[in-house]
């Protein structure tokens, strides 16, 4: 649901907000329907501004009351939207966010069973009571009974006072916007208030295990957390899963049941699947599985004799195997389970028993090495394991695929993983391998390996250490390489500045200003960025990163989930001037200099403003933007308006001096500037270019394809 409704509150029967609910800053500018950085200027510019009263200094709150009240006297809200006011509601609910949407979810789907049950029983005299009688049968027929159920039976108590104002505020919110779309609102805004709590899997990696398991009418989450891998498996017909936190398993089996078009048969349960599986009747058609990594207190000892560890008992420390052997023993025969794994699952020795059983008996299929920043913790590569559950009807194979993922258009130091790329990749070498048995070669990507080649004294299944990259020299790509470098080197000579000797000099030296200066008499317009950037999502709104300005590279990233789009005057424009603020420290701990200031072009017009990034908009009349950018370069400059603690440096993009010069002269250096860049950038390009040209000829000189002669 769309986080911007037009559905607003007449003024009539609105509420106060709850006592003591408080706003952050992103909060404050979705209720004024600005960017983030327009609430910063309030701070600083308004003196009659709220003052924070908690959080943090880096990320302080506010009374919601006080905000709502400064921002109607500013004429900056008329009324908070409804959707506003139900998530105020919720967050500020005296017994917590959490318990308050596990009763809100649960009163949305008494509304979407039975409608208008709930408004007959918010009218009677003890509405309290009248609803929890009314939603014991709902919830009993859609998550059956016992103290194992992820959602709990209701009670009277439930109802209190704030809990039905949050409750009639939702259900009026639903009747706009629809039942599923009101709870998926409000679970998304609880879980990216709580991101190291919940942490989900995301939504693109979902997409892809999903994809690899295939349609399953029956889909089991050992592990499943917020829902994520469950809501990806479109095709079943029924969903089960168990999750150890008991109001995150409310939380899920409640987004299961009110999903709309989803699986009419959720069976979640709450407890420790491990030590506690509450699942042990169900066998499923295919298992998703992303869970805990590195855990010492799984039940080691008191699981020492489960008939699960059919294929080995495995170490204390290697958790994620005992997971591995769980999603197995689930699943019926010939079924299929894919498990996200960290890398030194796959290379442990501590582990390496379990792993060659696996690999001996037929049942894993599949190791698919992921590209850094697929899923939390976001600097390693983790990996995916496709196993499948060795039948009569299935004979075990005699082969087993390796992925690479990492390799298909991620370049080095990339940000976020190309996904189309990566599941084009793995899927496209799976579906063969799955069909055929064996894989065709792919150098440095895909290839199936017999299993006795790798049942050796390490049993190492890590995909890179099996699929040497592709050989210089045999495709001929080298050499087109080649010819490319060649004709950058050439572009790149023509575009070298003419270094001309100094002029004699000249008697006094323009007057100099500075960047704050230009800024108080309107010539230029200051910003500093705030867009928070997460992998590529279709139709989001782009966002230019520190990385890409530090690279030369075009935006890629897009704002984070959740996030608002910035209003259009806060979007780049061709002629803005971007700068970082941050950067390392120089020789001797000093102040560093940085390494960039780019002049949007069109290809970054419309991008919003990434974190770590000051944008100067320069007036046209009165500063040439290539003037403005040469000089926010220069080393002298960087000395004097950088601050630096620890081994970070810090740039004060207002003390930066340049000289006074009509705007005709400005153009002359800001021609030599661009002419400068122009040629920084082939030199980018050549170094790149030169970079896979080495690297291929040490490939191909150290393997069979490029003899020395």
């Amino acid at each position: 649901m769309p986080e911007s409704t037009d559905s607003t509150e007449s003024g009539e029967g609105v509420e106060a907000p709850p006592a003591g609910a408080e706003v952050t800053a992103a909060e404050i500018a979705r209720l004024a329907g600005v960017g983030r950085a327009a609430v910063s200027n309030w701070r600083r510019r308004h003196a009659g501004f709220p003052r924070p009263v908690g959080g943090t200094a880096t990320s302080p709150s506010f009374a919601l009351a006080e905000v709502e009240a400064w921002l109607r006297s500013q004429g900056k809200l008329a009324e908070l939207p409804l959707a506003e006011r139900v998530w105020q509601y919720l967050s500020g609910h005296p017994e917590g966010a959490a318990t308050a949407l596990v009763r809100t979810g649960c009163v949305l789907l008494l509304a979407a069973e039975e409608p208008g049950v709930r408004e007959a029983a918010d009218a009677a005299g003890d509405p309290a009571r009248a609803l929890s009688d009314a939603l014991a049968p709902v919830l009993e027929r859609r998550f059956g009974t016992g103290d194992g159920r992820a959602v709990p039976a209701p009670e009277a108590a439930w109802f209190d006072a704030p809990t039905l104002t949050l409750v009639r505020a939702a259900a009026e919110l639903a009747a706009g916007d629809g039942v599923a779309e009101t709870y998926a609102f409000l679970l998304g805004r609880q879980l990216e208030a709580h991101p190291r709590q919940y942490a989900p899997t995301p939504e693109a990696l979902a997409g892809l295990m999903a994809a690899l398991a295939g349609p399953a009418p029956t889909v089991l989450d050992p592990a499943c957390g917020s829902g994520g891998l469950l809501l990806a498996a479109e095709a079943a017909s029924a969903l089960h899963g168990q999750e150890a936190d008991g109001q995150l398993a409310a939380l899920t089996a409640l987004r299961l049941a009110l999903r709309p078009g989803g699986a009419r048969a959720v069976d979640v349960r709450a407890a420790d699947t491990l030590r506690a599986d509450a699942l042990t009747g169900e066998a499923a058609d295919a298992v998703l599985c992303h869970p805990p990594f590195n855990e010492r207190n799984w039940g080691h000892d008191a699981l020492a004799y489960d008939p699960r560890w059919e294929y080995g008992l495995p170490a204390r420390t290697e958790s994620e195997l005992a997971w591995v052997q769980h999603c197995l023993a689930r699943l019926r025969d010939g079924g299929t389970a894919v498990l996200l794994m960290p890398p030194a699952a796959a290379a442990r020795r501590s582990g390496r028993r379990v792993r060659a059983d696996l690999l001996r008996r037929g049942a894993l299929r599949a190791v698919v090495a992921l590209p850094p920043g697929a899923a939390p913790p976001h600097h390693l590569p983790l990996h995916l394991w496709v196993l499948r559950r060795p039948g009569r009807e299935r004979p075990a194979t005699p082969e087993v695929l390796l992925v690479d993922a990492g390799a298909p258009g991620t370049a080095a130091g990339e940000p976020h993983p190309p996904w189309e790329a990566v599941r084009a990749t793995v899927l496209d070498a799976w579906r063969a391998f799955d069909r055929d048995g064996t894989l065709t070669e792919q150098p440095g990507v895909a290839r199936s390996l017999p299993v006795i080649d790798l049942l050796d004294d390490d049993t190492d299944l890590t995909p890179a250490r099996h699929l040497p990259p592709a050989t210089a020299g045999e495709d001929g790509h080298l050499a087109e390489v080649g010819e490319e470098v060649a004709a950058t080197l050439r572009r790149t000579l023509s575009l070298a500045p003419e270094v001309l000797a100094p002029p004699a000099a000249s008697g006094r030296a323009p007057v100099a200003t500075t960047v704050g200066e230009l800024a108080r008499t309107g010539a230029l317009t200051l910003r500093s960025g705030t867009a928070v950037a997460a992998g590529s999502r279709s139709g989001a709104r782009v966002v230019l990163t520190d990385h890409d300005v530090l690279t030369g590279a075009a935006p890629t990233a897009t704002l984070a989930p959740g996030d608002p789009d910035p209003a259009q005057d806060e979007l780049l424009r061709e002629g803005d001037v971007v700068v970082p603020v941050l950067g390392a420290g120089g020789p001797g701990g000093g102040p560093g200099v940085a390494t960039a200031a780019r002049v949007v072009d069109a290809a970054g017009a419309g991008a919003a403003l990434g974190r770590n990034l000051t944008l100067l908009r320069p007036d046209p009349d009165a500063l040439d933007p290539w003037f403005l950018a040469g000089f926010l370069r220069a080393t002298a400059n960087h000395r004097q308006a950088s601050s630096y603690a620890s081994a970070a440096t810090r740039l004060d993009v207002r003390r930066i001096r340049l000289p006074r010069l009509p705007l005709a002269e400005q153009r002359e250096y800001g021609a030599r500037f661009a002419a400068v860049a122009a040629f920084e950038e082939s030199l980018r390009l050549a170094a790149r270019l030169g970079g896979q040209l080495v690297q291929g000829l040490h490939d191909g000189l150290t393997g069979p394809a490029l003899p020395p002669s």
